[in-house]
């Protein structure tokens, strides 16, 4: 097999680059995958380098795994060992399984994750005497989380991030390093700061590291933080064969402590590096990538590449602006139909900024019968059932896990109530030592009541009983020795549904079947383990998913047929908080660019001015997404700019709350704003931007809002009043709700049927 034979001039200098560093700018649907299976084949099949010393490092489980099924198929089953291809967080947990008792934590250490992380800080934060309402531990741990993402400490981090709680925050940071330090426990930032600590505390250790990988490749670098920056540094101390494949333009995760900057000073960084770039796309019709190409092209932070396409221009992109977040999903869902009639087998995604966007869609694709998956629901090691179990795992083989311990010492029920676990806990923390050892005490001492004590007995006979068979049994005989022993299945029959308990016991067989795989597959427990908690809900993605929702985070590194971007507009994508900052709006826009670059054939734009909103922008009507208008107005079609804003498609949605989600409104059934081509009746001026349409708006707002005698026409009308109009007759309110600055009513007329009013121009009597 040729190898170079598949590949196009510039993949192939790729492929084919020698000794030092290289960067390889891949833009989206360039074959930036293949680029690196190709080159770990080109390495082992010219004897530049065996196999084991090959490193491959990307960021998802689902990608990892991919990357290394490619490779196989490559190079064929015949070889004696395999390059190391993994997710940052696996290799760093595999090499700390063998190195970590240096820094003085035991090889059989937990991995939080962010459930028991969030169970820790909780605990915490009481034994603080912190208010949980003024620090939330889940706002706690971000910033945290953040922290220890740009490699900085408790000790540094009132100076580095000066706040008004910086203190307090420095204070829980120390507190919950401690804590887990305790617990011979990691979470998942500790796994690349040990490894960066272990490598750069003990040269040794760098040195026969550096000599075993002698060729790292780097899969996505623009998403890399500063400890994974470090560790690649560390890493190739005794050679500079660092390969990285990155795209400036989707570096979308600075929340998580990704730093563009990564990518940007790669040059100067790895001096003498070499630059490659794949500009060809093979995967989005030529309309779709110059749309992308444009919008990204207003960023400044930008290495630049043209990217092109053999493929066809393909269909024009289709923008919808609808009434409002109903009509929006509704639109979305007939078209979905349509898409399926014309070929079942396209894959539609719908792509969206905030997660509490999803639920309209889901409501009406339930209610169309259209199945869907949707992304960022519970992944299977979540669910807690197998949270359970594993956690009885954790307690087996780590006796100091004091979250596992916690979690499952009542679980099920023993009699075992909270202000016991309250007072062991604080005696643990008063000793400084593990909670289980405080058990075991307790379950001696006479001074405890007897039922608890005799449920601290019997739970220690079960967890002995375990530990004694730990190195013995396979993880499947523990695994269903622990389900029988504490009757699982009695207590999920006796508190949930005969439906819900027989799906929880299915999940625990399959949890069982995937013990046995994994021991099959020669992996120890901490193995197993290891993978349960780094796993996430994109592993289990389903790929023969005819509809998938998902945020535009999650949807990095997939491709569709279909792809509609929904709620394009100012404040919610780009989103709020972004609006102050230029890095911020940069990133804003390169997310647009990753979304629209998920599409192979088809895109469509969705956005409503009149999205309910709450706080202190409620009722006032939202903008267009300014990303609208930075496209070509040639490749676009449909209301997207500020000329169509309170003009109405002639073919707008159905009322939230008809049983069909098809048909066209009446002039009776469109909002005011749509039939008088107008926002609360104030016409608009020949606005040429969304810059004028802001101004404007801004200056009209209180105008714009109902005076007291229009408030006052349809006082007192609410939901299951009998009322009467002029023209339908008689009829009852079904239902008020706010849209924008006026009152939409829902009205079921004895002689017409329902229809959709405005409050303040209906003028209904009430009966």
């Amino acid at each position: 097999m040729d190898l170079l034979a598949d590949l196009n001039p510039q993949q192939r200098i790729a492929v084919q680059h020698g000794r030092g560093p290289a960067l390889v700018l891949a833009g989206a649907g360039s074959g930036k995958t293949r680029v690196i299976t190709y080159r770990i084949a080109y390495l082992i099949r010219n004897a530049a380098a065996r196999p084991e010393n090959i490193l491959a490092v990307t960021f998802t489980n689902k990608a990892a795994g991919e990357m290394r099924e490619r490779v196989q198929a490559l190079m064929g089953p015949s070889r004696t060992s395999e390059p190391r291809v993994s997710t940052f967080h696996s290799f760093c947990v595999r090499l700390l399984r063998r190195e970590i008792h240096r820094l003085g934590y035991r090889v059989d250490f937990s991995i939080y994750d962010t459930d028991d992380q969030r169970k820790l800080m909780k605990q915490i934060l009481k034994d603080a005497g912190k208010d949980e309402k003024v620090l939330p531990p889940r706002e706690v741990l971000s910033r945290i989380s953040f922290a220890k993402n740009h490699n900085i400490g408790p000790e540094q981090y009132v100076s580095q991030f000066p706040s008004p709680d910086a203190e307090d925050i420095g204070e829980l940071f120390e507190r919950y390093n401690t804590r887990l330090r305790q617990g011979n426990a990691l979470d998942f930032d500790d796994i690349l700061l040990k490894m960066v600590l272990l490598l750069d505390r003990f040269p040794d250790q760098r040195n026969y590291y550096s000599d075993w990988f002698r060729y790292i490749l780097v899969d996505e670098y623009q998403d890399t933080n500063r400890p994974q920056y470090e560790l690649l540094c560390l890493l190739t101390s005794k050679h500079q064969n660092l390969f990285v494949v990155g795209d400036e333009d989707q570096s979308i995760y600075k929340f998580r402590g990704a730093d563009i900057q990564n990518i940007l000073r790669f040059e100067r960084d790895f001096p003498g590096a070499t630059t490659i770039k794949l500009e060809q796309n093979y995967r989005s019709t030529g309309n779709i990538l110059k749309l992308a190409t444009t919008v990204v092209e207003n960023n400044t932070e930008r290495k630049g590449k043209v990217l092109w396409t053999e493929n066809q221009s393909g269909d024009v992109i289709t923008c919808r602006r609808s009434g409002s977040a109903r009509f929006e999903a509704a639109w979305v869902c007939r078209q979905i139909r349509a898409l399926l009639d014309e070929e079942p087998k396209y894959r539609i995604a719908i792509l969206y900024r905030a997660n509490f966007l999803s639920r309209n869609f889901e409501e009406v694709l339930l209610a169309e019968g259209i199945a869907y998956a949707v992304v960022g629901s519970v992944a299977f090691f979540g669910r807690m059932e197998i949270k359970d179990l594993l956690a009885y795992l954790r307690i087996i083989f780590n006796p100091e896990d004091d979250i596992a311990l916690l979690r499952i010492i009542n679980t099920p029920p023993r009699g075992i109530g909270a202000s016991t676990l309250d007072m062991l806990t604080q005696k643990a923390l008063e000793k400084g030592v593990p909670v289980l050892q405080v058990v075991e005490e307790a379950a001696r001492d006479p001074r405890l009541g007897g039922r608890a004590c005799k449920a601290l007995q019997r739970f220690l006979e079960l967890l002995a009983g375990w530990q004694a068979r730990r190195d013995t049994a396979t993880m499947a005989e523990l695994l269903k020795s622990i389900v029988e022993g504490i009757e699982y299945k009695k207590m999920l029959e006796k508190h949930e549904s005969a439906e819900e308990a027989a799906s929880r016991m299915e999940n625990i067989d399959e949890f069982i079947r995937a013990a046995e795989e994994s021991e099959e597959r020669g992996e120890t427990v901490f193995e197993f383990l290891d993978r349960a908690s780094l796993s996430s809900e994109l592993d289990t993605l389903d790929p023969n998913a005819r509809v998938s929702l998902m945020t535009l985070h999650s949807a990095k590194g997939l491709e569709f047929d279909v792809v509609f971007l929904a709620g394009m507009e100012e404040g919610l994508f780009p989103h709020s908080q972004s609006m102050n900052s230029r890095a911020d709006l940069e990133e804003e826009r390169r997310l647009c660019y990753v979304g629209i670059t998920r599409a192979r054939r088809k895109l469509f734009l969705a956005w409503t001015p009149f999205r309910r909103n709450f706080g202190p922008d409620a009722g006032s009507p939202s903008l267009p997404s300014r990303f609208l208008e930075e496209m070509p107005p040639e490749l676009v079609e449909g209301s997207r700019s500020a000329q169509d804003y309170a003009v109405g498609d002639d073919d707008d949605d159905d009322d939230d709350d008809d049983d069909s989600f098809s048909g066209e409104e009446d002039e009776d059934r469109a909002p005011a704003w749509k039939k008088r081509g107008s926002i609360n009746d104030t016409p608009l001026p020949q606005l040429k931007s969304i810059a004028e349409l802001r101004v404007y708006l801004q200056k009209t707002q209180q105008a714009a809002k109902p005076g007291r005698s229009e408030q006052s026409a349809g006082a007192g009308l609410k939901s299951g009043m009998r009322v009467r109009h002029a023209q339908f007759g008689d009829g009852i309110i079904l239902s008020r709700q706010r849209v924008g600055n006026d009152f939409k009513l829902i009205v079921t007329f004895s002689r017409v049927g329902r229809k959709t009013l405005i409050e303040r121009y209906a003028k209904l009597e009430a009966l």
